[in-house]
């Protein structure tokens, strides 16, 4: 969305974001490759509170910025323009995402103690629900860890896989399948998945083995992580029991649509140097901005730029007016925009050539950080299988409502 039809206020944010992160972050971004210093990370992010660009996507009770879920794109674009300006500021997954569920989903006294350090920076979290195979990943229901109550606790048994940033993490939300029981009082809960929040230094919790990927973005890793005789009081429970799946879908719409936000900002930061690139150089005695080949490859970035912005707005306000809706389309957008995106800084690193392909230039770093988006929170593959499903679902009740069928013309048949 354009400058130009933001609300005054949100433009304003986003102007203050768009300085902050050009300005500021940019300038100090470590080589292509390295990671952030723990320390600059620091120091960046205190930066960002004085200029209070500091958490834009969270609860303003707890000190973020308090945004609307259909004003965060604009803002979050901005931060993603440079690699590590949605960890400076504090919008970044898996923080970002665990923020918006607690908001919604946690008790006063659950926010207080694991909401509000969250918000003003000062823990790092992590969401434990995908598994080794046979486990859950692209398929929550196969979850295998289990949690069993005993006397006033639950107990929490099981291993998780690509835990991301589990290695810095003191917070954890972990999901756990709980058999049929019977509560203090006396009402009985069917089986079910249950989220459980929690520190990490509770006995029982053991990051293990790392996972190394091709981005690096995410601080913390993607470790296993071994949950072996966790012992967990009532209050860890989030929300409700045997209602894990469903607090799920309302963290992973939203997480999967400000993935599509902040990697759609590095893509426009791509095509940004590809431009210049195709601005100042000449081939064959022409500017690289005129030749035909160069021309269709700035014009088709442009066009999955374009897409994919106006398909997460759409998906944001869905989300907001008709949270299962906009569940169903954040499918939909997560699929066009990761592919969209790794097309764009493939096209980027294309026109710049043999520098694309170099340190001399980020390209190759931010390929390698947009590729895993493809996987992460659901394969395209698995996305594809859902949204037909739900298209010939949909289609199915139409006809059987009694809507217009179309006939359908067989080969040979007809005129």
């Amino acid at each position: 969305m354009r400058p130009d039809q933001l609300e005054p206020e949100l433009a304003e944010t986003v102007a203050r974001v768009r300085r902050f992160v050009r300005e500021v972050i940019v300038p100090a971004e470590p080589a292509p490759g390295d990671a952030l210093a723990p320390e600059e990370l620091t120091r960046l992010s205190q930066l960002a509170r004085e200029a209070g660009v500091y958490a834009p996507v969270s609860s303003a009770a707890y000190g973020g910025l308090g945004l609307a879920l259909s004003a965060w794109s604009p803002v979050l674009q901005e931060a993603g323009y440079s690699p590590i300006g949605p960890a400076v500021l504090n919008c970044m997954a898996p923080d970002e995402g665990n923020m918006h569920m607690l908001s919604l989903i946690a008790t006063e006294e659950q926010k207080e103690e694991f909401l509000g350090p969250l918000v003003r920076g000062e823990v790092r979290s992590a969401f434990a629900m995908t598994e080794p195979h046979p486990g859950a990943g692209s398929d929550p229901e196969a979850l295998s860890t289990v949690a069993r109550p005993d006397g006033d606790s639950w107990v929490l048994d099981g291993t998780k896989r690509f835990i991301s940033g589990a290695n810095d993490a003191q917070i954890a939300i972990i999901m756990a399948r709980t058999p049929e029981w019977t509560d203090a009082q006396g009402a009985t809960h069917a089986p079910g998945a249950t989220m459980f929040l929690t520190r990490t230094d509770v006995p029982g919790w053991r990051v293990g083995a790392q996972i190394e990927t091709t981005e690096r973005a995410i601080a913390g890793g993607h470790p296993y992580v071994h949950l072996e005789g966790m012992r967990l009081p009532q209050s860890a429970v989030l929300g409700e029991v045997g209602q894990g799946f469903r607090y799920a879908q309302v963290r992973l719409g939203p997480a999967r649509l400000t993935h599509c936000m902040r990697w759609l900002g590095l893509a426009r930061r791509a095509l940004d140097t590809a431009l210049d690139r195709a601005e100042h150089r000449e081939l064959f005695g022409a500017q690289m901005r005129n030749l035909g080949l160069a021309q269709a490859l700035i014009a088709d970035s442009v066009i999955d730029i374009e897409t994919s912005d106006a398909i997460i707005d759409r998906t944001a306000r869905l989300l907001e007016s008709d949270p299962k809706a906009g569940s169903a389309m954040s499918s939909i957008a997560k699929v066009h925009c990761a592919e969209a995106i790794y097309r764009v800084v493939d096209r980027s690193i294309q026109l710049c050539g043999g520098d694309g392909v170099s340190e001399a230039l980020p390209l190759m770093q931010y390929l390698l950080e947009v590729r895993p988006f493809r996987i992460y929170d659901g394969s395209s593959e698995t996305h594809r299988w859902a949204i037909s499903r739900r298209a010939s679902s949909a289609r199915r009740k139409q006809v059987e409502a009694g809507a217009a069928r179309l006939d359908v013309v067989t080969p040979g048949e007809g005129s």
